[in-house]
């Protein structure tokens, strides 16, 4: 096997990965690639597990960020298997990329943002390794998860093949359809304040705009940087198609979240669909029928 896929085994610091013990149900429909590292930040490896079908491969990829509150580690990685996203996927013939991108407080929002970027470049860079199609790769991510993807989306970045000669440069970072599980979309106007109002047990979001928090920073710079991490805000260019599942009951993110990001794509010209779950909260019991939606209709648009 290459090298990428030489070492899946490594030791699980910190909480909560380091006492986690239960295993999700799984179909078992794809073969597990465990901590590929796709990039080093300040000194970091930055790890994607891969998720291969044992069967019908289409050659069809999808960047699962895992992200739950701004933070990522295997125990949100075992949620989306125990949700069934992967299994939905493995059994259309679509290659997972389970994609950690990094947690608060030692990345900004920003900072996640770029390492998904980072990853998109490395899958497509990496394509004959993977058996996956560059030109056919999706996203897909939940709450923190679906915010990192649309904000990766929505500011997809250019190759550069001619400044530098490492394979990577080469690649952009666009996708050809994002589905998203109830995505924070307008961090200035969550429920009529900002996000930093969100009180949540261990979750400090001043260090998602800034490392440093937000001590000495004028109203402007936070506001400015708020808008830059609010995908609703933005004035994206042909975005691709989009699916957005919420629900109607989520008291961590309002549905009107999804409203907002809806109007933003519709605006820019995309295409988007909105699937509610009127009794839903943030995740509900049953979901699994809304991810089976979702990966046929990624398989769909792919």
């Amino acid at each position: 096997m290459p090298d990428p896929y030489r070492f899946q085994t490594l030791e699980l610091l910190y909480q909560p990965a380091a006492t986690l013990r239960v295993r999700p149900h799984t179909r078992n429909n794809y073969r597990h690639i465990r901590n590929v590292v796709y990039a080093e930040a300040h000194g970091v490896g930055l790890i994607m597990d891969v998720f291969q079908p044992i069967s019908g491969a289409r050659n069809l990829g999808v960047a699962d960020i895992i992200s739950g509150g701004w933070h990522s580690d295997r125990t949100l990685l075992n949620e989306h298997i125990g949700f069934g996203l992967i299994d939905a996927l493995c059994e259309r013939g679509i290659t997972v990329f389970a994609v950690s991108p990094g947690s608060l407080p030692l990345f900004t929002g920003l900072e996640m943002m770029h390492h998904v970027h980072v990853a998109i470049r490395h899958i497509k860079a990496h394509a004959d390794v993977y058996a996956v199609d560059p030109n056919r790769l999706g996203i897909m991510g939940v709450s923190a998860g679906g915010h990192l993807a649309a904000l990766a989306t929505l500011n997809p970045v250019v190759p550069r093949p001619h400044t530098r000669p490492e394979p990577w440069q080469q690649q952009d970072t666009s996708v050809k359809a994002a589905a998203l599980f109830f995505p924070p979309s307008d961090l200035l106007d969550y429920s009529g304040a900002s996000i930093l109002r969100l009180q949540l047990e261990g979750l400090n979001l001043t260090r998602l705009l800034y490392r440093d928090g937000i001590v000495g920073r004028s109203d402007k710079e936070i506001e400015q940087r708020l808008e830059a991490l609010s995908p609703a805000r933005m004035t994206p260019h042909a975005p691709p198609p989009h699916m957005i599942v919420q629900g109607k009951q989520d008291y961590v993110v309002p549905w009107q979240q999804a409203e907002k990001l809806a109007a933003t794509l519709r605006h820019a010209g995309g295409e988007v669909q909105v699937l509610y779950k009127e009794d839903g909260g943030h995740v509900w019991p049953g979901i699994n029928k809304e991810v089976d939606t979702a990966a046929q209709w990624l398989l769909e648009t792919l």
